[in-house]
């Protein structure tokens, strides 16, 4: 075991610094833990919602019909950006059955 000796005043600046940097890390969670951070879908629940295959929601993806987040290897996809495709795919197929 390694022992380090500091003066007084430099271990004072040093914690002052940390608990700033405490405070900051504590006023960024409290201002994001309002928001809705957990209505986020992942492809499988996606395709059950939207009714399509693992391969439709891939083209959606590639030509950015729903924007998605990856973390690490798993994709998500927030509840909004689900619920505007299917308004969107709704309002096509009224267009397309109204021309008719």
């Amino acid at each position: 075991m390694e022992i380090i000796n500091i003066e007084k005043k430099a271990f004072e600046t040093m914690m002052a610094r940390f608990e700033y940097l405490s405070e900051k890390v504590r006023a960024l969670c409290h201002r994001h833990s309002r928001k809705n951070v957990n209505k986020w879908y992942d492809n499988q629940d996606v395709c059950l919602i939207l009714r399509i295959s693992p391969r439709k929601l891939q083209t959606f993806r590639d030509n950015g019909t729903l924007p998605y987040t990856q973390i690490n290897r798993k994709l998500f996809y927030r509840i909004e950006d689900v619920q505007n495709l299917i308004v969107k795919q709704s309002d096509s197929l009224q267009s397309i059955s109204e021309t008719k």
